[in-house]
């Protein structure tokens, strides 16, 4: 297995290199030069593995020689032990008038969908640099990860990381701009090698620093610099692992062997989903997969107009769903390559590939420059057959969240306002699934809608919501354990000039501190 950049400029690359790596050398995020194939038998085989077992079947088809099967299996059990349910991602039945599931992201170390990748990234991390010193023990091989969060990334990857030998890891994020669990969550993990950055900026900000600390070879050289952001290719690999868990159990509690799902995603970075569209590529019997956008849209105004556009006039939004608050989604640049490929190229299959990164270049060129580029209409017909969208008002988030919670009819379930995002654009969209069902004449459609994050992870928002026509939440009553008193610990957070100069100062210093 080998992988190449989606701008075509690095090709060949080993797994244990492009996770070490990270961002490609121009600029380009990596993927596998070809899919592999699933084994014939496995609908059956793998259909009541557990989680750390399914995980590790996918992935090993991933790594090539890197990662024997049996290390992999090690490294995924080390991984998922620390989720507080066996289930790892529990699928659980929202509204059964309707087929609607919640599919439970959220019950790693922080409480967020991104455990689920990160704490496998750094136990893999981990792994690649202590085999690299034993094989070569005149060299210090580390690694200096740098990320930039809009508040789950971050400390996903710091519980992850913390106390890693070999590894320091500095995470941006913007100042005020991330909910005060997810700040409290970073800023009190004092272990020497996590360092907490601030920046006064927006979420892009922070992410385009990182870009552009990548993008200088001298030095991302001199102090090995990784990703952990979801340009990393092993948080997109770990997460599919989740939609063929979920397909697997879907069937158990249906007992309908042609059940199919409809995957509904909160998106902002586009990773989560992206996931979702590789598990469809393997073959995984997905009816659609849906985006779901708040205020900062643009994926839905991309499947709208086949115009991918900033709106840099606009800004960023600041809305209850912080996590996707963004205003270009990075991981989107890969899904665009196999649209490039599939529809923008008129060569075969080898120069197609070659085609498709002109093609990607040209976009990302024009993406900078005049803050928008558009498809073809062959392309975003294309799109729109993998792709539904919707998006959500803050109104409507906050609604949603209350709608779950004081129902009388079913027992009350609280939303955080990222899943609230997901489960009222799944209303919206449910007239077309009920059309496209009828369409298949097959088995029942179900939505299953991804929730990314625990309500208790952002409760100004919850019991705004929940409050505000008189019902009395009791927050405490909710509250994970390790929540409990996070928020009078002790903290240590650096603030930083919004700048890629004053970040790479800020890093040289405490790396040599």
């Amino acid at each position: 297995m080998k992988y190449r950049s989606t701008r075509g400029q690095v090709s060949g690359q080993s797994f244990e290199s492009v996770v070490l790596e990270g961002l490609a050398s121009d600029g380009g995020l990596y993927i596998p030069e070809h899919l592999p194939q699933l084994p014939a038998d496995w609908q059956t085989a793998w259909a009541d593995l557990p989680f750390a077992e399914l995980a590790a079947e996918l992935i090993t088809l991933f790594v090539g020689s890197d990662l024997t099967r049996a290390e992999v299996g090690q490294l995924t059990a080390k991984s998922y032990a620390t989720f507080d349910t066996p289930q790892v991602t529990p699928l659980v039945s929202l509204d059964p008038s309707t087929g609607t599931h919640i599919l439970e992201l959220f019950h790693g170390p922080t409480f967020a969908f991104k455990d689920v990748a990160l704490q496998f990234l750094g136990n893999l991390f981990e792994f690649f640099l202590e085999r690299k010193n034993a094989m070569d023990p005149e060299t210090h091989h580390k690694i200096t990860v740098v990320g930039a969060t809009s508040g789950d990334t971050g400390s996903a990857a710091i519980y992850g990381l913390r106390g890693k030998k070999n590894v320091s890891v500095f995470i941006l994020h913007p100042e005020g701009r991330v909910s005060p669990i997810q700040e409290a969550q970073m800023t009190t993990v004092l272990d020497a090698n996590v360092h907490n950055v601030s920046l006064v900026g927006t979420f892009d900000d922070c992410q385009d620093i990182v870009k552009q600390l990548f993008g200088r070879p001298a030095f991302k050289r001199e102090h090995s610099l990784g990703a952990i952001n979801s340009i990393n290719w092993a948080r997109i690999l770990a997460q599919i692992t989740y939609y063929f868990h979920a397909y697997f159990e879907l069937l158990r509690q249906t007992g309908n062997p042609e059940a199919r799902p409809v995957f509904v995603v909160p998106s902002g970075n586009f990773g989560d989903i992206l996931a979702g569209f590789y598990a469809q590529s393997l073959g995984l019997p997905v009816a659609r997969l849906a985006i779901a956008t708040n205020g900062n849209d643009i994926l839905d105004r991309f499947l709208q107009s086949g115009a991918y556009e900033k709106n840099a006039e606009q800004g960023v939004l600041a809305t209850p769903s912080p996590a996707m608050d963004i205003l270009v989604s990075s991981n989107f640049e890969r899904f665009l390559w196999y649209l490039a490929r599939d529809n923008e190229t008129t060569a075969g299959a080898g120069a197609a590939d070659e085609q498709a990164s002109e093609v990607i270049r040209t976009w990302m060129d024009q993406l900078k420059t005049d803050g928008l580029f558009r498809v073809s209409a062959k392309a975003l017909a294309a799109a729109r057959q993998t792709f539904w969208s919707g998006r959500c008002s803050d109104e409507d988030t906050y609604k949603t969240i209350a709608k779950y919670y004081t129902r009388k009819d079913q027992p009350p379930y609280l939303l955080d306002p990222h899943t609230a995002v997901g489960v009222y654009v799944a209303e919206a969209l449910h007239p077309k699934i009920e059309a496209l069902e009828k369409e298949r004449a097959a088995g029942p459609l179900h939505t299953i809608c991804l929730s990314t994050a625990h309500p208790a992870k952002f409760s100004e928002a919850v019991l705004k919501a929940v409050n505000e026509d008189g019902t009395q939440l009791d927050f405490g009553a909710i509250l994970p354990p390790p929540f409990v008193g996070l928020l009078e610990k002790p903290r240590r957070c650096l603030r930083c000039d919004n700048s890629a100069d004053a970040v790479a100062q800020l890093i040289v210093e405490n790396l040599s501190a």
